[in-house]
Order: structure tokens, then sequence, then C-alpha cells
């Protein structure tokens, strides 16, 4: 059994599933760590109908510096526009009407911190792939854990690393295939096959 200590990220890629639903890896969860800025952890790729789409959770800057205490602002009501953004995204998808409702949960949940709810949104993402996945979280910040480390794994500005079959994509006949976006491209596309795809995927450790 491997010890992965995994950052928690908001719509996490595909490649993070892969790590987190791994029946050999046991999770702990980084929540103490300095938050790293223009990461998964408040943002996620879909595919547009232009490309890669970044949708992002504004933050309230203030002051506080520990990942588990980061707020989220609400200022702009940005959960409406992810929604309208992932509805224009994926609604001629094959699965996307199959999941709307439970998927549209996500943005109503109401949580201050940004980790209480990218937690809460992936309670919603393991009930459509039928996982129950047990996670803890770490209790202090270690620079240099006994864990295998996978805080810096998962670059949200560089290529992945992860080998993954080519599928289906609602825009890939035009702009081909887009490598490890947000577990809700997957969803979306494969429906009851995600979870066989991300078992298959090569572990990059």
């Amino acid at each position: 059994m491997n010890t992965i200590l995994l950052p928690v990220f908001y719509l996490p890629p595909i490649s993070w599933f892969s790590a987190f639903l791994n029946s050999e890896n046991e999770i702990i969860f980084e929540q103490f760590e300095s938050f790293p800025k223009q990461t998964y952890r408040n943002r996620a790729n879909i595919y547009g109908a232009n490309g890669k789409l970044s949708l992002i959770i504004p933050i309230s800057h203030n002051g506080k510096r520990e990942y588990k205490d980061i707020e989220i602002s609400y200022r702009e009501d940005w959960q409406n526009l992810h929604w309208k953004s992932i509805k224009t995204a994926y609604q001629s998808s094959p699965y996307f009407e199959f999941y709307e409702d439970k998927l549209r949960k996500i943005f109503e949940i109401r949580e201050k911190n940004l980790l209480d709810f990218n937690l809460k949104a992936l309670e919603i993402i393991q009930q459509i792939l039928k996982t129950e996945k047990a996670y803890s979280l770490n209790a202090e910040y270690i620079k240099n854990p006994e864990q295998i480390n996978f805080r810096e794994k998962f670059s949200a500005k560089n290529p992945s690393e992860f080998e993954m079959e080519k599928y289906y994509q609602t825009f890939s006949d035009k702009l081909g295939f887009l490598k490890d976006l947000s577990i809700l491209d997957l969803i979306c596309n494969k429906g009851p096959e995600s979870l066989t795809y991300i078992k298959n995927i090569k572990q990059s450790y």
C-alpha cells in the first residue's frame, strides 16, 4: 500500500483521479500548505467551443496563507458563470443530460472556504462515479513528508505527464483531443465507462 499526500483540487483533472482512486493508494489530503497560485486548487479546465477553457474560483484576499483558511469570493456570481460555461461546453455530449441534475448541485454549494467547497464537490463526483474512496486530512505541514508527495505533481501550466488513451470529446473533430482535462470532461463523454478509463491510466510515480 502506498500512502499518497495529495492536494485538493476544484473538479480535478483525470490524472488526479487515477492516483486518488487507485486501490493500492491510501490518501491523505494536504490542508496546511501555503496556498499556491495558478494551480488546480481553484481552477478546472474544460473543453469549450474554442478549445481549453479555464474555470477559476475567485479568492478573497484576507491575508490568510494556509490552504484550509483560503476563502472564496462571492462578489461576482462565478457559480452561475461556471455552470453556464459547462452547459454550453457539454450539453451536446453523450452523457451530460444523464448527470446534469447532480452536476448542478456542485454550483449550489455555498461554503466559505475553498477546501470545504472542493471536498463537497468531490463528494458529488464520487456519487456520479459510484465510488466511496476514503481519505484523511493531514495534521500539519511537513516540507519533506514520509508519504509519496504529490503536492506539485499536477501542473496547470505544463502538459500532463500521464499517459492516456484518446476518447471522443464534443469538439475533438474540430480541434483534436485535449488530454487530462477536468473529470467533468470524462464523465460527460464516457459516462459509466469513466471509472474503467481512470483505472487504465498508467501511473507516473
